[in-house]
C-alpha cells in the first residue's frame, strides 16, 4: 500500500518536476548571458567533466561523501549508526532503521558543495573573501558537476537497492530529479543573486501546474457526464 501511494505521489510530481527542470534551464541560460560573472563557475564544471572522463573518475572520493551523507542524514533523523564502510568502488552504512530521506539524500545533496559553503562562511569571519570569488565559483562549479556526473553514473550504471528501499525506482527517480533541480536553483541564486529570480520561477511553476490541473479536472468532468 505504501509503495502504491508513493507511485501515485511520483505520478503527481512528475509534471511539476518537468516544469522545475524547464525553469532551471531558463535560469542557467540567464546566468550564462552574463558570461563574465559565470565564467569561473562554468570553467569549474567543464574541468571536472574533462578530468572525470579523460583522467580519473574520483570513485573513492564519491563513495566517501555518499556514505557520509547517508550517515549524517540518519543522525539528523535520530537513527543510530552501527557501522560505516568505504571502499574504492562501494560502501555501506549499517543502521538500526532507515527512511526514504536517509536512503535518497546522497543523490540530491551535493556534499562537497556544502563543505565548500561552510568553509567559505567560516573563513569569511576572519578575512575578506571578495577577491577570491572567482576561485569559490570555480570550486562550486567543479563540485556541482562532480555531484551530477557521479549521481548519474551511480543510478544508471549499477542496480541500486537504495531506489527500491526508498519506495520504488519510479518514485525515487522523480524525487531525486526534483530535489536536484531545487538544489541547483538555490545554489545558482546564492552564487548569482542579481541574475536569478527564484520567486518568478516558482510563480511560473505554480501557474502552469494550476492550469494543468484545471485541464485534467475539466476533462474528467466532461467524460464523467
Amino acid at each position: 500500500m505504501a509503495k502504491f501511494f508513493k507511485f501515485m505521489l511520483a505520478l503527481l510530481l512528475l509534471p511539476i518536476t518537468c516544469l522545475v527542470v524547464w525553469q532551471d534551464l531558463r535560469i542557467l541560460l540567464g546566468v550564462l548571458e552574463h558570461f563574465s560573472a559565470a565564467v569561473s563557475f562554468v570553467a569549474g564544471a567543464a574541468v571536472y567533466a574533462v578530468i572525470h572522463y579523460k583522467v580519473y573518475n574520483f570513485s573513492r572520493m564519491y563513495v566517501f561523501i555518499h556514505e557520509m551523507t547517508h550517515a549524517l542524514t540518519a543522525l539528523i533523523c535520530g537513527i543510530r549508526i552501527k557501522k560505516v564502510s568505504v571502499a574504492q568502488d562501494s560502501g555501506y552504512v549499517k543502521m538500526n532503521r532507515t527512511n526514504a530521506l536517509v536512503v535518497l539524500a546522497p543523490y540530491f545533496v551535493p556534499g562537497y558543495v556544502v563543505i565548500t559553503a561552510l568553509l567559505y562562511i567560516l573563513l569569511d569571519f576572519f578575512m575578506d573573501l571578495a577577491p577570491y570569488r572567482p576561485v569559490v565559483l570555480f570550486v562550486v562549479g567543479f563540485f556541482m558537476m562532480f555531484h551530477f556526473i557521479q549521481t548519474f553514473h551511480t543510478l544508471w550504471e549499477v542496480e541500486q537497492p537504495d531506489l527500491t528501499l526508498a519506495g520504488g525506482k519510479f518514485f525515487s527517480c522523480v524525487l531525486i530529479v526534483l530535489a536536484n533541480m531545487l538544489v541547483l536553483a538555490v545554489v545558482l541564486k546564492i552564487l548569482f543573486p542579481q541574475d536569478v529570480f527564484l520567486g518568478a520561477a516558482a510563480k511560473q511553476v505554480l501557474l502552469h501546474t494550476t492550469v494543468g490541473l484545471q485541464i485534467i479536472v475539466n476533462y474528467i468532468r466532461v467524460h464523467l457526464h
